[in-house]
């Protein structure tokens, strides 16, 4: 082999590197998503997020920074000044619905349809978000508790991804403990 196909070839597996390394956050733009200033954001996973309600230019702002898919935890009655799932699907995101009534609706049902709904999407960037990001964190806990964590891990786990309400974490402790 030369020394012109050696290099070429290290070239080639060089880019082939650089490539893998640029995709391996999902392709998100997290820049503007920090930017967008939507309620309660967080990352916990490189191409899964969760959020409060976003409005419908800070959707655009999502669709933009590669999400494919979003998550919506807010039940039909909890209006928005918008039509979230027409404006989600006109974007190109696929949208999905689980609707949680309150802390009621944390449960190991809902919890499994958001579990089964995300092992669908095998990877792609996708927005879990219901009006605060507290239910989205409560499902998380319950599929972490569900999946063998300790109760106060499973309710870090909840915190990690929205729940900040200390009166959801009890409710969420409570159901978790069977008390």
């Amino acid at each position: 082999m030369s020394k012109s196909q050696i290099t070429t070839r290290f070239c080639s597996a060089l880019m082939v590197l650089f490539i893998a390394a640029c995709t391996s956050t999902g392709g998100l733009d997290m820049d503007a998503l920090n930017a967008a200033e939507i309620n309660n954001f967080r990352a916990p996973d490189s191409s899964l997020l969760s959020s409060g309600q976003p409005t419908q230019a800070q959707f655009q702002i999502i669709a933009r920074a590669g999400v494919r898919h979003v998550i919506n935890l807010r039940t039909p009655s909890e209006e928005v000044d918008f039509a979230e799932q027409a404006a989600v699907e006109a974007l190109g995101m696929e949208y999905y619905s689980i609707p949680v009534a309150g802390g009621g609706g944390i449960n190991s049902a809902n919890a499994a349809s958001l579990a089964s709904i995300l092992e669908g999407l095998d990877g792609e960037p996708a927005l879990v978000h219901c009006a605060s990001g507290n239910r989205v964190g409560g499902l998380f806990a319950v599929n972490a508790f569900a999946g063998g964590s300790s109760l106060d891990a499973a309710i870090s786990e909840g915190a990690r991804w929205g729940m900040t309400s200390e009166r959801l974490q009890q409710a969420v402790r409570q159901n978790l403990s069977g008390n």
